[in-house]
């Protein structure tokens, strides 16, 4: 499998070593239309995990990505109240290496 950034790949590694369940990308939301029923802005989170329910988004991008991550965030919640989607920033990211003794804040 290809993954976007190799924090990802460090991630799944770690839920694979627990025998965790995972999606990769598996679902885009629609936050915005335009008014041709056309997607003008959505979100695909990282990571499902179907036994838990909940998506998981990684960052570790420059503070003003994030930013506008969180915004995009924000309006998931908005339109899709029941989904859940964690967000592990760069330093839960780096916590996270140093724990598990992996590389996978970059």
């Amino acid at each position: 499998m290809t993954f976007a950034h190799p924090s990802e790949q460090a991630f799944a590694s770690l839920l694979d070593s627990y025998g965790i369940r995972w999606e990769y990308e598996p679902r885009m939301f629609v936050l915005e239309t335009d008014s041709d029923g056309h997607t003008v802005c959505g979100f695909t989170p990282d990571f499902y995990l179907p036994d838990f329910d909940i998506y998981i988004e990684l960052t570790t991008l420059r503070q003003c990505l994030v930013n506008r991550k969180k915004q995009k965030l924000r309006m998931l919640a908005e339109r899709y109240p029941q989904v859940q989607v964690k967000l592990l920033n760069r330093g839960d990211m780096e916590w996270i290496g140093r724990k598990y003794g992996l590389a996978i804040a970059a």
